[in-house]
């Protein structure tokens, strides 16, 4: 199917066989983006250690000192793995969204086309957005946090040290860059249920107090249990509802330019046809 085909009915088996089409594509560019990244994989994990090393320097400890360790023989392999995976989904996610709408997009109008493509377009610089914040701030400004709670030696008191394993500080930086990724989708989706007349700014509005609960909820569900990821991640979620809120607005201020402009051009063609 080109996206130029005008919307007209197909059979199932054409629709089941583009779909087959942009499955192959997709499947096939996440596993070429998986195996260089399994390939790099050392590498790539030297750069998710990096918000650990800015922790390590924010709380003034030694950099060169800082280490992750594995208990299990297999753990760092199947880190790597994971790796690989978060990796090649990054790359391929370009990809992958362009299949979705190259298969969306026959059954699209041409306006519908042209208002959904901006939208395809922000969300993954939203996403980026979002993964920028925890890289940079988020992530070491929680390994802070668990750094300061180290106790060294003296005093009666024995040497407690934060020993970070890789499997688990990968879990995490994966966990709040996904959970940070989705929270900065939350415009790209409120803003096209009101275009499409789902939602409107007044509801979000009124709905705001509810909204902050729950931003809280989810910032707990998916977050580690700890007050400074649940407060880091639900604060984001709710400016990003005022942006939400605001959006909205916008759409609904250009649907009623929209409808005025249509309604004086009808006028206007009423009027020259009884002339």
């Amino acid at each position: 199917m080109s996206g130029d085909i005008e919307d007209k009915p197909q059979p199932l088996i054409e629709h089941l066989m583009e779909l087959r089409t942009r499955l192959i594509w997709s499947i096939g560019a996440f596993f070429i983006a998986f195996i260089v990244c399994f390939v790099f994989a050392k590498h790539i994990f030297n750069y998710l250690v990096f918000p650990y090393k800015l922790a390590v320097s924010w709380a003034n400890l030694d950099v060169a000192k800082a280490q992750l360790i594995y208990t299990a023989p297999q753990e760092f392999f199947f880190t790597q793995v994971k790796v690989a995976m978060f990796g090649g989904f990054v790359i391929a996610f370009p990809i992958i969204a362009a299949q979705i709408y190259k298969f969306v997009a026959p059954g699209l109008y041409k306006n519908e086309r042209a208002a959904f493509l901006p939208f395809l377009i922000a969300s993954p610089i939203l996403f980026l957005l979002g993964a920028a914040l925890v890289y940079f701030f988020f992530t070491p400004m929680v390994m802070w946090f668990f750094l300061s709670m180290q106790q060294a030696p003296g005093n009666d008191e024995v040497a407690i040290s934060l020993l970070p394993k890789v499997s688990e500080y990968l879990s995490l930086i994966m966990t709040l860059v996904f959970s940070f990724g989705l929270v900065f989708q939350l415009p790209v989706v409120t803003t096209l249920l009101a275009r499409v007349g789902l939602l409107t700014s007044e509801w979000l509005a009124e709905k705001r107090k509810f909204a902050i609960v729950l931003a809280f909820v989810v910032a707990a569900v998916l977050t580690p249990p700890d007050p400074m990821s649940q407060i880091g991640l639900a604060i984001p979620t709710i400016l990003l509802y005022e942006i939400s809120i605001y959006a909205a607005r916008l759409v609904e201020r250009q649907r009623s330019q929209q409808a005025l402009e249509e309604a004086s051009g009808s006028s206007d063609v009423a009027k020259t046809d009884s002339v």
